[in-house]
Parts: structure tokens; sequence; C-alpha cells
């Protein structure tokens, strides 16, 4: 039974050592910021900054564990998804630039990621910091904030 379980575990880590080798996206690397959004107020951007620019601009700050596979294939993936749906140094350049879709992300809880938020614990903000992202959001990229559509309902 012993030879068995050091069998495994030889084998465990040949291949954790194994799997560092293979690479997957880009480098980790940031590209050249083409843009930056006129910010409503630099509170909208500290908060930004502080839970969503990770993976929603050219300015990621890559951590250690970015660099060990099997999870930084998880965090290049999330970076890579992140820019491709909504990246602030990249404004106008792509046609499919959700900007207008941020606020209501934050506002459904979709955003930021639970997992983005368990190891990056300055990204979980409170209720009134939430808010008031979801206003700056709104504010800096247009769409509905809770407010307006609030209002909306109350017209009809």
């Amino acid at each position: 039974m012993k030879k068995k379980i050091g069998w495994i575990v030889l084998v465990l880590l040949f291949v954790g050592i194994a799997i560092q080798f293979v690479p997957y996206g880009s480098n980790r690397s940031n590209p050249q910021v083409i843009s930056e959004p006129k910010w409503d107020s630099a509170y909208t951007k500290e908060l930004f900054s502080r839970s969503c620019a990770d993976c929603h601009s050219n300015q990621t700050k890559w951590p250690w564990y970015s660099n060990i596979a099997p999870v930084s294939w998880l965090v290049q993936r999330d970076v890579d998804q992140g820019r491709a749906k909504f990246n602030i140094s990249e404004l106008g350049r792509n046609s499919e630039n959700e900007a207008n879709e941020a606020a209501e992300a934050v506002q459904e809880g979709e955003m930021p990621m639970t997992a983005y938020v368990i190891m990056h614990p300055q990204a979980n903000l409170s209720n009134q910091e939430k808010a008031d992202l979801i206003n700056g959001l709104s504010a800096t990229f247009g769409g509905k904030n809770s407010k307006q559509e609030e209002s909306e309902h109350d017209d009809n």
C-alpha cells in the first residue's frame, strides 16, 4: 500500500512540474494603453481600479500565483475574457467593448467575480461603494443605474 501511494505521489509531482512548461495565452503581459476614459470622478476611478481593472484594463497586476500552472491558466483565461468583453484601456478600438453594461454587471452581482474577491480582498466593496461604483460607471460610460430605473418605473 505504501509503495502504491509513493508511486501516486511521484506521478503527481512529475505532472505538477511538467505542466509548468505548458503555456496558455499571452505571457502575462500588459498591452499598451490606447485610451483612458474620462471618469466622472477620481473616486469612481479608484473603485474601478480596486475591483475591476485587473481583468478590464491593460494594467493588470499579475500576482505570483499567475505564474504557476494550472492556476495561471485560469487567471489568464479570466483576464483574456474580461479584456475582450470590456477594456477601459482600449475604448473605441473594439465595437464589442460593452462599457455601457459595466454598471449593470455590478448591480446584478456578476462583477466582481466571487473568486476574484476571495483572492483580492480590496475588491470586496461595501454596499455603499457598490452603489457609488454603479452610479459612477453609469455616469462615465452611459447606461441605466438603479435611480434612473426606479424613476422610469414610477413614471409608468
